[in-house]
């Protein structure tokens, strides 16, 4: 009753139905509280099963509002399979606005493997790699840099040490649509979603569809156009739900983000001016932009210049910067 995650999800069972997963946390106000994370499952008979979710960070809008949507506009009839979506995973965090959950601090893509009697965010992680992710083929987890960042719109996935395993995620990767794909080396024990898909014996899928704690026209299509394309992949639909055009033409550029040494980071408090945005080409000795300090105007601002060449993957917004705040990422290209 203390521990774990609580729900009455039956993943064989026919039809359309909304459940909520229930996370036990006692706070002063509610002692028998219960975190409430809302689950739809749909089935229709056998066949592929797809987990899809949103919300992992909350402020990440794109694919809680598209993901809400597809509940609405979906019924048995349109699938093969069995869907379970998860439209704002980390409900707190959504509820708050926050990349984090107000609860317990918790970074859900930082939680996994997560433990049973953790906090509510390691419960929930444990829950989702130990129970959900191994009931599902492919998991796709929906990002966008958030508040803090404007990102690349791409497609990504964590290396798959199993070639066949490793095939089966660029393959889907691939079909998603942005112009840009990016393969994480983040190794076996990555706290991250896509590492718990992996360990969960499931293909993991994910992508950053848009960015600044807003949503655009351009952003929801390029998301929707992501899941009509993995469903129609995987075979759980026959035709999009959506309908949206599909966002580039031309096959996808693979890039690959694996050293720390691919972004810059602040080392004290000041102010960050980039000079350059996402999907910039760059070589190595580049400008990147330059760092100002507005509390001492003798002092020249510093520039900073991009250690390794490639692609230009995110950058931070928030203009005003502390030590160990990122600053701008580059990815390597992929031949």
């Amino acid at each position: 009753m203390h521990t774990g995650v609580t729900h009455e999800l039956d993943l064989d069972r026919d039809g359309k139905y909304l459940s909520f997963l229930g996370i036990p946390f006692s706070v002063d106000r509610s002692p028998y509280f219960q975190v409430k994370v809302p689950v739809c499952v749909v089935r229709n008979g056998d066949g592929p099963s797809a987990l899809l979710m949103a919300g992992n960070h909350g402020d990440e809008y794109e694919g809680e509002l598209s993901l809400a949507r597809l509940i609405r506009a979906l019924e048995p009839s349109l699938i093969r399979g069995r869907l379970t979506i998860l439209p704002i995973a980390n409900a707190p965090a959504v509820r708050a606005g926050k990349r984090c959950s107000p609860l317990d601090g918790g970074n859900l893509n930082r939680a996994f493997p997560g433990s049973p009697d953790g906090t509510p965010t390691s419960r929930l992680a444990h829950f989702l790699e130990s129970y959900l992710f191994p009931r599902h083929d492919v998991v796709f987890d929906i990002h966008s840099g958030g508040t803090s960042m404007e990102h690349l719109l791409c497609a990504l996935i964590e290396r798959h040490d199993d070639p066949v395993s490793q095939e089966r995620a660029l393959a889907l990767m691939s079909g998603l649509g942005p112009a840009y794909g990016f393969v994480a080396d983040n190794g076996p024990a990555a706290p991250t979603s896509m590492g718990a898909a992996r360990r969960a014996g499931a293909i993991g899928v994910s992508g950053e569809f848009g960015g600044g704690g807003t949503a655009t026209p351009a952003s929801m299509a390029a998301t929707r156009h992501a899941i009509d394309s993995l469903l129609l992949a995987l075979g759980v639909t026959e035709a999009p739900v959506f309908g949206d055009p599909r966002p580039q033409d031309g096959p996808m550029r693979i890039l690959s983000l694996a050293r720390h040494s691919q972004a810059i980071y602040a080392t004290r408090h000041g102010w960050f001016e980039p000079a350059v945005l996402p999907g910039a080409q760059v070589e190595a000795g580049d400008i990147a932009g330059w760092y100002h300090d507005l509390e001492d105007l003798e002092r020249r601002e510093e520039v900073l210049r991009f250690a390794e060449g490639g692609v230009v993957l995110s950058r931070r917004l928030h203009a005003m910067c502390e030590a160990g705040d990122c600053l701008i990422q580059v990815a390597q290209p992929v031949d």
